[in-house]
């Protein structure tokens, strides 16, 4: 199958670079072609040594945009997004079905308004989540191009239903893990005395409470060595002016150490593999119904984790994959972790075993086939 990937979200790095790796690697892996459909001035992070068609249309980047200026770069994406939709209507003969890797229910609100809700080949696109405020759009936005079966739009969830509706053209699948594709992994051994490396990664935000996470682990009571490795990428200028702060006010205690940079590829694998747990105290509503980018890392590296217990819920009802605390109690934050540290070498064959279940079921190549499964029916 000749698999076409429509892309127009330019970001400094991240997951979703390792997103759109997972989708060629895998379909071709599978036996499918893929080629890139972007704006013309689009610029890729990493090179998927894949074939690429540039679209009139310049890509909008939302990175530092704020009130006025994203009301802006919104309008200008919207009618870009018109654009990109009638050439994508007219290339569809070079392909056997498209896939929009991040969309929302504004790309399929925006259909109704473009030749391409007649499409003849499967268009898959793909939300990584649905807030209850987005709900009742979303599935405005699915009825009204549910005529033409070739538009599926596919959730990332843990669940069978949109808050408890369904649609014959909404597919729900479970999001794939992050994996070490350019590193090869070895086998964890822990020795008596060794330095427990637990880590904190990702994007920066300060809704992530990274000072409330550094004062706990900091007054923590442990019975074994233990450091803490903070790496963080900021989108937003006010986010990388709050991450200098920190460091500047933490980076003498050598308990600690800090990094300031953007990671892809195996340099992002390299440093997940140097610990031994990744520590995700994020306390955020929107955690309940987007999946975590970094909880699936962890998952796929076979990390143990600390999160909040709003962070994809379900997947620790399946699987003991590290420890919960209450969402946004640093109290009971500081408990778990003390626990987790000092039990570590104990529970680790537990989380070990948890891990690999977790890692078998959401693949992925296993995601490859739901998604392959989907562009059949």
């Amino acid at each position: 199958m000749r698999l076409a990937i429509f892309e127009n979200i330019m970001t400094p790095g991240g997951h979703e670079v390792e997103f759109d790796r997972i989708l060629v690697e895998e379909f071709r892996a599978l036996g499918h072609s893929v080629e890139f459909y972007v704006p013309e001035n689009f610029s890729f992070q990493f090179d998927y040594h894949t074939p690429v068609t540039r679209l009139k249309g310049d890509a909008v980047t939302y990175t530092n945009s704020r009130g006025l200026k994203k009301l802006f770069a919104a309008a200008k994406r919207e009618i870009n997004r018109q654009r990109w939709y009638s050439q994508l209507f007219d290339a569809q003969k070079n392909f056997d079905a498209l896939i929009i890797p991040t969309s929302t229910y504004r790309y399929l609100r925006a259909l109704s308004h473009n030749r391409l809700k007649n499409v003849s080949v499967p268009i898959i696109f793909i939300l990584h989540g649905i807030n209850p405020t987005e709900a009742p759009k979303f599935l405005d936005a699915a009825d009204k191009i549910s005529s033409n079966r070739n538009i599926k739009p596919v959730v990332l969830t843990f669940s069978d239903n949109i808050f408890g509706q369904r649609r014959e053209n909404i597919y729900t699948i479970y999001p794939p893990t992050y994996t070490a594709r350019d590193l090869k992994v070895k086998s964890t051994i822990f020795a008596a005395g060794d330095v427990l490396k637990v880590g904190f990664f990702g994007q920066y935000r300060r809704e992530k409470n990274l000072r409330g996470l550094l004062d706990v682990f900091l007054r923590g009571k442990y019975s074994r060595r233990v450091k803490l490795q903070i790496q963080g990428s900021t989108m937003h200028e006010e986010d990388a002016n709050d991450f200098e702060s920190i460091i500047r006010q933490y980076k003498s205690d050598d308990r600690l150490s800090f990094l300031h940079k953007g990671l892809i590829g195996a340099d992002w694998q390299r440093e997940i593999l140097n610990v031994d747990a990744l520590l995700m105290p994020y306390s955020s509503p929107r955690y309940k119904y987007h999946w975590g980018g970094m909880l699936f890392t962890a998952i796929g590296f076979g990390k143990p984790v600390v999160a909040s217990n709003d962070m994809n819920p379900e997947v620790f009802e399946l699987y003991r994959v590290g420890e919960t605390f209450k969402s946004g109690d640093l109290d009971e934050l500081s408990r778990v972790l003390e626990g987790f540290i000092n039990d570590f070498d104990k529970n680790f064959p537990i989380y070990a075993s948890n891990l690999k279940l977790a890692g078998e079921n959401f693949s992925p190549t296993n995601f490859a086939r739901r998604i392959e499964r989907i562009l059949e029916v």
